[in-house]
């Protein structure tokens, strides 16, 4: 049988969130798709039959309606990417792998079929949105950036797009930041020029894949500007006590989801439609199994 262990993180506070992720320990040697995000810790495994509350999940996740941001995109390539990782370390089990492929065909037909992703919030364009809000014009404030990834190149799409000239990147792998800076002509530097980037930043956005945080009080010590930090990433690339000094606003997912919420309406509204589509392919699946597709 199909099992799985989940945790989903929105029942959970950010400092909980990131120390459940750590407690899914997968067997290395059994065949297995771990799905980890900064909304879920999910580990699928085994062959054979599957109960239905399993690929009834599966599917809502494709679709994007288990979300924090309801309908956002990001989860169908995070979903290929664990999927993809599995399959290149693993032979998968015939069900295992077809409800894989079935989930994700289901959250494209969703996003295809509804309207649920219309206007659809991101992490990186809640960013943006934050900074409008505020009343800050990135085309006048220094930028810092530290982390090379597809979250940091959508955001700076949408930075680029609001007039944003001085970009400053980091990122432990120089040429990645490079390739980026010379892509939307901002300016790399290595993350050991760090104290650099933050001393001069009006804004600063992190988003790396460090399992520890990075930015500590001490790095803002010698500067007396104000700065915003957008902590994106999970775990979380800023110490908390970051926030309490006194010339810093320091924002983190789940601020980010909290201020994205109030923008899911149109979305909200369009849930029935996705569920009837994943309902659809959920029938589709158990008849492939019913057939005797699957051995095992």
């Amino acid at each position: 049988m199909i099992q799985c262990k989940l945790i989903n993180n929105a029942a959970y506070r950010l400092e909980e969130r990131e120390r459940l992720a750590l407690s899914v320990d997968a067997d290395g040697a059994a065949p297995h798709v771990l799905l980890k995000t900064c909304n879920r810790t999910e580990l699928y495994w085994g062959e054979g039959t599957v109960p239905d509350d399993t690929v009834r999940h599966v599917f809502r996740v494709a679709a994007g309606l288990e979300s924090a941001l309801v309908g956002e995109r990001a989860i169908q390539g995070q979903m290929k990417q664990a999927y993809s990782e599995a399959l290149a370390k693993y032979k998968l089990s015939p069900t295992l792998n077809r409800m894989f492929q079935s989930a994700m065909y289901t959250g494209k037909r969703v996003r295809t079929e509804t309207r649920i992703a219309e206007g659809a919030v991101s992490h990186s364009q809640v960013t943006v949105e934050i900074l409008k809000q505020r009343n800050i014009n990135p085309k006048d404030k220094i930028i810092g950036i530290i982390g090379v990834n597809k979250l940091i190149e959508d955001t700076l799409k949408y930075l680029v797009s609001r007039g944003a000239v001085n970009i400053f990147l980091s990122n432990r792998n120089v040429e990645k930041a490079q390739a980026l800076a010379l892509k939307y002509n901002g300016t790399a530097m290595g993350l050991d020029r760090k104290a650099a980037i933050i001393g001069m930043s009006d804004v600063l956005i992190c988003a790396t894949s460090a399992p520890h945080t990075i930015v500590h009080a001490e790095d803002l010590s010698q500067k007396a500007e104000d700065i915003l930090i957008f902590d994106l990433a999970f775990p979380r690339d800023v110490d908390p006590a970051v926030g309490e000094l006194n010339h810093v606003t320091l924002l983190n997912l789940e601020d980010i989801e909290f201020f994205a919420q109030k923008n899911i309406s149109l979305r909200k509204e369009e849930i029935a439609h996705a569920e009837a589509i994943i309902e659809e392919e959920i029938f589709r699946f158990f008849r492939w199994l019913r057939i005797g597709k699957v051995s095992g």
